[in-house]
């Protein structure tokens, strides 16, 4: 198995797989901003297993595994690592998924999510409801694993309705994942409320204590380089990712923080839609990128209005419109 989880430099910063944002557009520009070693892994869009396993369905759900040729190259260069994350509930799904997956040659790892708190893949005993069935979930991990070269890591949570992180982290780490990311909340804390960084600490402890080889990377209301590197430090974690904070400021993952101009702003919304555009063509919603607009066009003068006129936009032509007049 070709696990680059333990050639990476440490700390590992990576880029959170997050739903209906993180597909190749979105990662292509973020690393495009980004300090080569201040950015290190990034993940997919969360992928359903049983779709990948259906003839059917497989086209459709394997959009969400596109990388575009640019991307590629940019990943190449920078040395930065692309990991595929499924979801399911059957190992047997999982294990086919592994497969398909590896002959893609696009990726260098799977995840498999264990976290997403969504009430529709929850009630399919899948996500972060398996923290609710730990046997479910082990042979989940076996079976990714058993179905490819790839190293197979694990998102996940403290908990599902109450704390469990130790009880929880412990069986996930019998069957040796590459690496565990741990969101400092449970399911029923959805996104609210601050993320309780000491019991992702436990979670380290109790590696430590196991001596285990799983790396244990930290998630949750970090939104700058200097404060992963503070959790870090103050918890031991191997490594940061970032979800939401990204969405406060996509040049976070660079050491120095930089002074964000309007017109730098302005570019990369420009890049974002021109990229889009580029990528998905008639496949794309153009209003999938509505909520980038806030992310980039703030801080300065006339940026409300700016993502007004945007946001009653019906295509990346006529984004582009407005934008050239301004």
């Amino acid at each position: 198995m070709l696990n680059f989880w333990q050639s990476l430099q440490k700390p590992i910063i990576a880029l959170a797989p997050m739903e209906d944002v993180t597909d190749t557009v979105f990662r292509e520009v973020i690393r495009s901003v980004s300090e080569s070693d201040a950015l290190h892994v990034m993940f997919t869009e969360f992928t359903s297993a049983d779709g990948l396993c259906n003839e059917k369905g497989r086209e459709f759900v394997a959009t969400r595994l596109h990388v575009s040729e640019t991307e590629r190259e940019l990943l190449k260069a920078t040395n930065t690592k692309l990991v595929a994350q499924i979801w399911g509930s059957d190992p047997v799904k999982f294990h086919e998924s592994a497969k398909l997956i590896s002959a893609m040659g696009l990726f260098d790892g799977i995840d498999i999510n264990m976290g997403c708190p969504v009430k529709k893949v929850v009630k399919n005993h899948s996500c972060s409801d398996l923290i609710n069935h730990p046997e479910m979930a082990k042979q989940i991990v076996v079976a990714t694993r058993e179905g490819t070269n790839l190293p197979v890591s694990v998102k996940t949570r403290i908990g599902f309705s109450s704390i469990v992180t130790e009880e929880w982290i412990g069986q996930l780490l019998e069957v040796h994942p590459a690496a565990i990311t741990i969101h400092g909340r449970t399911r029923s804390m959805m996104s609210n409320g601050l993320a309780l960084w000491d019991e992702i600490g436990k979670a380290v402890q109790l590696r430590n204590q196991s001596k285990s080889s799983t790396l244990i990377l930290g998630n949750g209301d970090v939104d700058s380089h200097a404060t992963a590197l503070a959790k870090v430090r103050d918890f031991g974690v191997d490594g940061v990712m970032v979800g939401r904070g990204v969405f406060k400021n996509p040049w976070m993952f660079n050491a120095v923080d930089k002074e964000i101009s309007r017109q730098m702003r302005i570019d990369l919304v420009v890049k974002h839609i021109q990229l889009y555009d580029t990528t998905w063509k008639e496949k794309g919603n153009f209003n999938v990128l509505k909520r980038f607009f806030k992310i980039y066009l703030n801080g300065f003068d006339g940026a409300a209005q700016w993502r007004d006129q945007l946001m009653h936009c019906k295509n990346c032509g006529e984004a582009l419109n407005i934008i050239e007049k301004m």
